[in-house]
């Protein structure tokens, strides 16, 4: 068994394709109870998002973990970052996750979490790994697990997220447009806004298991961005299947993504004199956040894409916030993962301070045009060491001229180049993209040959 099959980044898959599936999920929450399992107690909890299959997986986890002895709490549907913050709450051994995040309802997986809430030591998961190749045994029927549910967790995740603002922040006259993504933040988001005090208005917050991210939550603003300007809202918040995804709407019903919403969040840090370091964006990051770093004199460094590299490169330094465009967010001095409905609330404490609208404290940064174009490889070629390749991406900056960058990343889950420029000029950035894009797909297509 490969250790990408499960670990922080999760486990992913189609349900019926291995290794998702209901025998795999028994194994593997067995495989997890022998190794979490201790003298005296021990308890693992489980959450998940709002998909079908949710309930099938749950049931196969917790008969893995009462198999290997362990007691399980339950918690139904709830939030990533809510299960990272309960398993800390109930001194838990661990805690999974049962989640495809943004993904369609068809797709599911899991994501564990140590008792600190953060993601599991790498002997852990060779453990477990290890555990996988044995076979199955069950403890005396004397020593199985039992199971609670856990019926208030989600007022508990409610007042975590209210505690993360300052005492005497409120939320009163503003009127808020939530989309939830008919996910896990269903039942807790818009009772974090409410009880705060703004007017909100909710949609995509009527899960049936087979609507979480259909064309909604941070994948998708346009429905959110239609109702921001129909209902004369002062913004927007669109959140993704698990929660720890956020992307708003100003009231002129114009995004804003990750890297905005980081950028006003570390700057209301830095003039407040509560940003320790600097800041971890991504190797995708928007050129215009290095240069708004750079004007405001903030440290800046990029991680490998994806949120557990920024959170690699957060603890390493010592630093409090990170994330990427997509709209992972993490605020480490709040929280020990990414988490939406936070990163939120951190944005909106910036503008009551302030005063500001969204439209007008997003302009902390000015985003570069992006262009982004995909080439199918059919063969692994390591790019940063081939001459021709290299060639290439320096005549594209030797053109941008220092006003932009050039990025070519290998996909990490799909046979593909991804080719991104960036610059001040939109026209330029699309033909030096195009032009790049197509000798790069020569030189791969004359590599193969």
């Amino acid at each position: 068994m490969s250790k990408k099959y499960f670990g922080t980044d999760g486990i992913r898959g189609r349900v019926g394709q291995y290794p998702i599936t209901p025998d795999f999920m028994l194994k593997l929450g067995w495989a997890a109870g022998k190794v979490f399992a201790r003298e005296g107690s021990s308890k693992i909890l489980i959450g998940k998002d709002t998909r079908i299959s949710g309930y099938m997986f749950e049931s196969a986890l917790e008969a893995g973990l009462s198999a290997a002895g362990v007691d399980v709490l339950l918690t139904g549907p709830m939030p990533t970052p809510a299960i990272a913050y309960l398993t800390r709450t109930f001194q838990a051994d661990a805690g999974i996750v049962i989640s495809a995040s943004h993904n369609a309802f068809h797709d599911n997986g899991i994501k564990f979490f140590s008792a600190q809430g953060t993601k599991l030591a790498d002997e852990i998961e060779h453990a477990i790994e290890a555990q996988m190749d044995l076979a199955m045994t069950t403890v005396d029927s004397s020593a199985l697990g039992k199971a609670k549910r856990i019926d208030d967790a989600p007022g508990r995740y409610i007042e975590f997220c209210k505690a993360s603002v300052p005492a005497e922040f409120n939320l009163r006259g503003l009127k808020i447009v939530l989309d939830c993504a008919n996910g896990a933040t269903y039942h807790v988001s818009p009772g974090v806004f409410t009880e705060l005090g703004a007017q909100v208005i909710e949609i995509a917050s009527s899960p049936n298991g087979m609507n979480i991210n259909d064309r909604c939550g941070a994948t998708d603003t346009l429905s959110l961005q239609k109702v921001v300007v129909a209902e004369q809202a002062d913004l927007g918040i669109a959140l993704d299947g698990d929660g720890d995804r956020v992307i708003m709407v100003d009231h002129l019903g114009v995004e804003v993504d990750g890297d905005e919403l980081l950028m006003i969040i570390a700057n209301r840090m830095k003039e407040k004199g509560e940003l320790p370091g600097g800041v971890v964006g991504t190797l995708m990051t928007n050129f215009g956040f290095e240069q708004a770093c750079k004007r405001l004199k903030i440290p800046f460094v990029r991680a490998n894409v994806g949120d557990r590299y920024v959170m690699e490169q957060l603890t390493q330094r010592n630093w409090y916030v990170g994330g990427e465009g997509s709209g992972h967010v993490i605020c480490k001095h709040l929280t020990s993962t990414g988490d939406g409905t936070i990163a939120a609330l951190q944005v909106l404490v910036a503008m009551s301070e302030t005063g500001s609208s969204l439209a007008k404290i997003k302009q902390v940064m000015q985003k570069m045009p992006q262009k982004l174009i995909n080439i199918k490889m059919q063969t692994k070629i390591d790019l940063e060491t081939n001459d021709s390749i290299q060639k290439l991406v320096s005549e594209a900056e030797r053109v941008l001229a220092g006003s932009g960058r050039v990025l070519l990343r290998p996909s990490g889950t799909e046979p593909l180049v991804r080719v991104m420029v960036e610059g001040e000029n939109h026209e330029q950035v699309v033909e030096i993209c195009e032009e790049l894009a197509k000798n790069v797909e020569t030189a791969l297509e004359l590599l193969v040959c």
